[in-house]
């Protein structure tokens, strides 16, 4: 097998990284290989939003057993559900977009660091206070991971497979989910106690330290190098991620890509994203739909086991006895346990349609799908027995279907992708943190709304928000499927010389004796 020739120096990082090879005669590979580094990145990147599935579902299954513990009650139980979410939110934004400044790479590793250490310490924790600064201090970890996990996959992998890279990472979320619902259960099985929550978090820290290591031995993003104007550690770190045998390229030159792009990386500030265009659209895409989807994916996840335990006629006013506690978060662990199983289904076939279907039309059918299942469960409430449960097992199953296969993933996608690279992390973390204000919003009214307003209101009203994120993701939509990153928000030749002629044409009307036809002359044509 031979490669072609890409040593002209206007190539860019995006041009070697989609680089096909070619067999002796010609003819050229269908896709470009993935290299062993590009593989690495992927893991410890997918890694990292199994760790987030794990720690925040499990949560699900460990805040009944923490707040009998330390006999926590209303507010005081909606703190500790939502310390985590509000961390991601804060993380997101106030780490996610430091990104930009200090490197992909970089903020991959600290967000780990952290992540491993608050864990260890929520272990150990012997008050509520701590155990919400500790789910604080995850959720930081976490909120940091949602741009910079995306972006070291998505500026590292080839345009054809990032969709399907991007998001087979991400399907890590909901086998970390059905992992934390999983182990919830085999803990409390083993160890029937008020201090099982312990052991559940513990058995993360071993994993998530070996993957904090490993993040130390990937390469920096070369996007990101060559818009800071590092030419030369970029160009070392294309040769470093596209090492492999038979090598090519064998030459990577990027001086004359580097030229235009520094001044653009200079300007970046977060007053950017509200810029007038493609900006202020690419932030309101990102933002808005997944705020929405926030409001109930979280809702439904986090106390998908309560509502089930509910379900099962052993809500907590049933609870006599610590045994009586345990035995029905088993319970409810197990029917969590099944219904996350369609997450798994959800994301792996938002995982093969991405790429084909585009990342637009899949949200806005996610987002109608998920307002189908929760009118399901809505029905629910007006049913007793038999009926009751199969409508709440039904609505919740395709409620998790469909959040998968469309809003719950394509949003994380899209918000990675509609960004030009220089703010990209800045974007990507806004987008997040502006999401995870829903997150909070609902992880801490959750209980009070289903105690004030009921279960049948408060799924009306999440119905009417998956309904408004599937009218926003049409009127603001961006189709990124296809697209390279180093294109993202820049005009197409066809874009730029069409507003190049529109701006010539008064000066040609001119100069041939005739005058530019204005608005007011369109709306009253003289006739």
């Amino acid at each position: 097998m031979t490669a072609p020739s890409m040593s002209d120096a206007r190539h860019s990082v995006q041009d070697y990284i989609d680089e096909l090879p070619a067999w002796a005669d010609g003819t050229s590979v269908g896709h470009p290989p993935m290299t062993a580094m590009q593989w690495r990145i992927w893991s410890l990147a997918a890694a990292g939003k199994f760790f987030e599935g794990f720690v925040v579902f499990m949560t699900g299954v460990a805040l009944p057993l923490i707040g009998r513990e330390f006999g926590l009650r209303g507010s005081s139980s909606g703190l500790i559900s939502a310390a985590a979410l509000f961390g991601i939110l804060v993380g997101a934004i106030g780490l996610g977009g430091l990104a930009d400044y200090f490197g992909r790479k970089r903020m991959f590793v600290v967000e780990m660091i952290i992540f491993v250490g608050f864990l260890a310490m929520l272990t150990l924790a012997n008050n509520a206070i701590a155990i919400i600064a500790c789910l604080f201090g995850l959720g930081l970890a976490l909120g940091c991971d949602y741009p910079t996990a995306h972006m070291i996959i998505s500026e590292n992998i080839p345009t054809t497979s990032r969709g399907r890279s991007v998001l087979g990472a991400f399907a890590f979320q909901a086998i970390g989910a059905l992992s934390g619902t999983a182990v919830g259960f085999i803990v409390l099985r083993n160890h029937p106690a008020l201090d099982a929550w312990r052991w559940m978090y513990a058995t993360a820290v071993v994993p998530a330290l070996g993957v904090m290591i490993g993040r130390f031995s990937i390469t920096e993003s070369a996007h990101w190098l060559l818009n800071r104007g590092e030419v030369i550690r970029a160009e070392r770190a294309v040769a470093r991620l596209l090492a492999r045998r038979p090598q090519y390229p064998h030459v990577v030159s990027l001086r004359e890509r580097a030229k235009h792009l520094v001044e653009r990386a200079r300007s970046a500030h977060i007053g950017r994203l509200f810029a007038g265009g493609h900006n202020l659209r690419a932030t309101t895409l990102a933002s808005v739909p997944w705020f929405l989807q926030d409001l109930s994916t979280y809702g439904i996840g986090i106390f998908t086991p309560t509502l089930l335990a509910v379900a099962f006629g052993a809500a907590p006013s049933h609870t006599r006895t610590t045994a009586d506690l345990i035995a029905s978060q088993v319970l409810a662990a197990k029917g969590s346990a099944l219904i996350s199983l369609f997450l798994i289904a959800g994301i792996l076939a938002a995982i093969v349609l991405a790429d084909q279907v585009g990342r637009i039309k899949l949200q806005i059918a996610g987002f109608i799908g998920c307002a189908a299942g929760l009118s399901l469960a809505a029905i629910s409430t007006v049913l007793a027995g038999a009926p009751h449960i199969a409508l709440i097992f039904a609505g919740i199953m395709l409620f998790d279907f469909m959040t998968n296969l469309g809003p719950n993933a394509q949003t994380y996608l899209i918000a990675g992708e509609v960004f030009p690279t220089d703010i990209r992390g800045m974007g990507a973390g806004f987008a997040a943190a502006f999401a995870k204000t829903g997150a909070v919003l609902t992880a801490f009214l959750f209980p009070i709304l289903l105690s004030e307003i009921g279960t049948r209101a408060l799924l009306w009203w999440l119905i009417a928000a998956s309904l408004l994120g599937a009218l926003t993701t049409w009127l603001f939509r961006i189709e990124t499927k296809g697209v390279r990153l180093d294109r993202i928000g820049i005009p197409t030749a066809t874009e730029a010389l069409g507003t190049r002629a529109q701006a010539a044409e008064p000066e040609r009307l001119y100069a041939a004796g005739r005058k530019p036809e204005t608005p007011e002359d369109k709306a009253c044509p003289i006739s």
